[in-house]
């Protein structure tokens, strides 16, 4: 249980980092996979292999390449939009599962990479599994509600309404002297530097990494965590993580029945995501408004009434 929840972190970081791109730019990527798989391996190789650099200069170098490799697709971005841009990305996001599957001495191919001991806490402070496995766990809530809050706050200043006027028209934004160049490739930047640190935490908690991991699959379920939640909504974005990574291996991987169906899992999920984006295209926030107003209503009905009793 404690690795379901530890795991919905992970993928809410990701989906945090998405927000910018969906939510804020209005840009769609299906290339989130590849920067996740980057991290994850580049972290494995280096505490297997590079036992003498610090964790957080691994965790740095990986955010370098992400943001890097989020730059390129930033300036492609300049050039197509849309559809054609998620295609794109989807191609890159290929690239990258096929360099996973392939590139034995970095990836260890299909059988995956693992590492052994927790980063930190057994590496450096020499803790026992279990202490350190709960220690990475606290570190992991407090990076997950580290970044909840810069999203948020960077969402709520300038550049996140530069972002958005973007979104709803680029021909008005760039009327108002807003760099498309500038917000486009910095959505970019935050999303894959926010994916490839997802990828270096999953590494580093769960301490195996497969190719199967990075499918389009994976980049699939993030954009439906963030659809199911609200594009722009944190909170809901946990939400939408939760419902899309969390509910198997926390509650239903024990049930005999989901255990020997998985399928029926993927078919709720697969209709809660055509639910939401027909009825609720605001995700589980514009649900839980709607619920709120309609109790708000019956509320003021019924005083209506009852004072109208009294009178």
């Amino acid at each position: 249980m404690l690795n379901g929840f530890a795991s919905v972190m992970i993928y809410a970081i990701v989906g945090y980092g998405f927000t910018y791109l969906l939510g804020y730019a209005g840009l769609a990527s299906l290339g989130t996979a590849g920067f996740v798989g980057l991290g994850a391996y580049m972290t494995a190789y280096a505490l297997r292999n590079l036992p003498g650099v610090p964790y957080f200069a691994v965790m740095l170098a990986a955010l370098l390449v992400s943001l890097a490799l989020g730059a390129v697709v930033g300036f492609i971005s300049l050039r197509i939009e849309g559809i054609f841009l998620a295609i794109v990305t989807l191609g890159l996001s290929e690239v990258f599962y096929q360099l996973f599957n392939n590139w034995l001495d970095f990836t260890n191919g299909p059988n995956g990479a693992s590492i052994s001991k927790f980063p930190i806490f057994q590496t450096f402070f020499d803790m026992s599994r279990k202490d350190a496995q709960s220690a990475f766990y606290i570190f992991l809530v407090l990076i997950t509600v580290g970044l909840m809050m810069l999203t948020y706050n960077l969402g709520r200043s300038s550049t996140g309404r530069a972002m958005l006027a973007m979104k709803n028209s680029s021909s008005a934004a760039q009327a108002m002297g807003i760099s498309l160049l500038k917000y486009r490739l910095l959505a970019f930047l935050l999303s894959t530097a926010y994916a490839g640190l997802g990828g270096v935490l999953f590494m580093s908690y769960l301490k195996f990494s497969a190719p199967q991991n990075y499918t389009i699959m994976f980049s699939l379920n993030i954009l439906a965590a963030v659809l199911i939640g609200g594009s722009r909504n944190l909170v809901g974005t946990f939400l939408g993580s939760f419902i899309v990574f969390g509910i198997t291996p926390i509650f239903l991987q024990d049930i005999p029945f989901f255990r020997e169906n998985p399928w029926v899992i993927n078919v709720t999920i697969g209709v809660i995501i055509i639910a939401v984006v027909m009825f609720y295209p605001g995700g589980l926030v514009q649900l839980t408004g709607n619920i709120k107003s309609f109790f708000r209503t019956r509320i003021a009905d019924r005083r209506l009434y009852t004072y109208g009793e009294e009178d």
